[in-house]
């Protein structure tokens, strides 16, 4: 089966899979209330019209985030989860991976 892969904005990508939508974020920085507040009505969006229940969220160009993006990440994880699907991160950087560890997100998060 064929995957089609939607621009989001040019900051990120949506390619939906057999059983599983990847999200990857183009840019080197989630930074900033309005920004992360756009990527909540984009990426929750999908989310709710997702037939696949799993996600996979490639952060392969990003190295800064902001801590409310952080709130998202748990926001996404939880609506997931009580669809019965799950949420995977991967390529994250690890100045940002330490962020996770000393937050315990760790713990509620399947990282790669």
């Amino acid at each position: 089966m064929e995957t089609i892969v939607e621009p989001i904005d040019e900051r990120v990508f949506v390619q939906h899979g057999v059983d599983v939508t990847f999200v990857t974020f183009n840019h080197e920085e989630i930074l900033g209330e309005l920004y992360v507040k756009e990527l909540e009505e984009e990426i929750m969006s999908v989310v709710q019209q997702a037939r696949r229940e799993n996600m996979v969220l490639d952060f392969c160009n990003v190295k800064l985030m902001t801590s409310a993006f952080l709130g998202l990440l748990v926001k996404m994880h939880k609506r997931i989860s009580e669809r019965g699907g799950y949420l995977k991160l991967r390529n994250i950087d690890p100045s940002i991976y330490k962020i996770f560890k000393i937050t315990k997100l760790t713990k509620i998060f399947d990282i790669s």
